[in-house]
């Protein structure tokens, strides 16, 4: 039988082939789950994602603007409606306006340092507080970081501080859902050519960087996420919660 074989679980976060969700999800359906999907807003989002998941013929493919609490509901209730229940939520949203990422980080704005961490962190919460109803027998919820919020990476700015709010967030929801048996961890990428990683300037030299620099002198594979996903969304990492798991081929054990 398949690891996932009559499992339901929810992507928000595929925006086209290159997305770290995408290979979450080819990893799933080989494994037999069940998966339904949000996408941004607007026709050339769910053209690009229908084109994606078209051949599966998902039962939810859904616009989701996260900012929004009643439209995150209403996915939440069209995924209660379908399947009556949830065991795992993948949550790989991220954005900032691009000229706030041009700009040093002590240039941020006011408005856009709240846009950045509203779509990039609180969607997590807001997401998580509407799936945990639906995990009635337990559930697996993960998201994506990088070493950006850990470490200053020029350019990355008000992402890394993003990304050290999402990564603190996921230990204290694992500390809110554990009673549930619901966990929460965070998946820490290397650099991987996304739609979100075209915003960072000089992203082609930190990719060149990691492969001198990791230990396995290579750049991680989309493969190699949906793998890990696998894991942390299995029962093979029953005792596992509020971790951030590096998947960057050992490039955050260096120092030099």
């Amino acid at each position: 039988m398949a690891l996932f074989s009559g499992k339901i679980g929810l992507v928000m976060g595929v925006a086209n082939d290159r997305s770290i969700a995408w290979a979450m999800s080819e990893a799933l359906y080989a494994e037999g789950a069940e998966l339904a999907f949000t996408h941004l807003p607007g026709d050339s989002s769910k053209r690009r994602v229908m084109q994606l998941v078209e051949s599966r013929q998902p039962k939810i493919v859904q616009p989701c603007e996260v900012r929004n609490d009643e439209d995150l509901a209403r996915v939440f209730d069209l995924v209660r409606e379908t399947y009556g229940k949830l065991d795992f939520l993948i949550h790989s949203i991220a954005f900032a306006p691009p000229q706030e990422l041009r700009n040093p980080y002590v240039q941020m704005s006011r408005a856009g340092w709240h846009l950045a961490m509203d779509i990039s962190v609180y969607s997590l919460v807001a997401a998580c507080r509407l799936a945990a109803p639906l995990m009635t027998d337990g559930g697996s919820i993960i998201t994506i970081s990088y070493y950006g919020g850990e470490k200053v990476i020029p350019n990355y700015n008000i992402m890394g501080v993003c990304k050290a709010a999402l990564e603190h967030s996921v230990r204290y929801l694992a500390w809110d859902l554990g009673s549930q048996k619901i966990r929460v961890n965070c998946i820490s990428a290397g650099p991987m050519r996304t739609l979100s990683s075209a915003g960072v300037s000089g992203f082609d030299v930190l990719r060149e960087h990691a492969v001198k620099k990791s230990p396995l002198s290579r750049i991680v594979e989309p493969s190699d996420l949906g793998k890990n996903a696998l894991y942390l969304l299995s029962d093979f990492s029953s005792g596992v919660t509020g971790e951030t798991i590096h998947v960057d081929c050992g490039y955050s054990i260096i120092g030099l």
